[in-house]
């Protein structure tokens, strides 16, 4: 039996700390399904359809990667994909709390379930894609903190909102 894990988010834009937890996670699942968030409270920079073709972009030679987009509830979405283990990225104290009861709630969901926490490395611990769109549209360097064709995708969808 395949040990999948699912590695969901709103990936809006992915960042060097996503690309991080997927890399490393490599090295512990035979396949990592990314599930881009379909969230329709959220506004989101980039459609659902930009952020899997750049997370696809950043992943094109990997076989172990598989990138779909969901709504409704996590758990549901695994069992559909035969994943039984959830990947969550801690880089702080204050994501514990929410992660922690999340966490929980889906094995109340569905016991079958895991959520594995990964720490970013070091160097992520205080990005998030949220912060990297704050500093692109303040003029920010964005050197190591995203994918290079991340940025550029940031470029384009900056020149079209002018």
């Amino acid at each position: 039996m395949e040990n999948k894990a699912v590695y969901p988010g709103s990936f809006d834009p992915i960042t060097n700390g996503h690309v991080d937890i997927i890399q490393r996670g490599m090295t512990l699942f035979d396949k990592i399904l990314v599930a881009v968030l379909e969230n329709p409270k959220k506004t989101p920079l980039f459609s659902t359809k930009e952020r899997i073709d750049m997370i696809q972009d950043v992943f094109s030679d990997q076989k172990k990667i598989e990138v779909k987009a969901f709504d409704g509830l996590l758990v549901e979405f695994a069992k559909k994909n035969n994943a039984k283990i959830v990947i969550r990225g801690l880089r702080a104290i204050s994501d514990f709390e929410y992660e922690f009861q999340m966490a929980l709630m889906n094995r109340k969901l569905n016991p079958e379930i895991e959520t594995f926490f990964m720490m970013p490395n070091v160097s992520y611990t205080f990005l998030s894609s949220k912060l990297v769109k704050e500093i692109f549209m303040l003029g920010g360097c964005l050197k190591d903190l995203v994918p290079n064709h991340v940025e550029k995708n940031l470029r384009e969808k900056f020149k079209k909102s002018i």
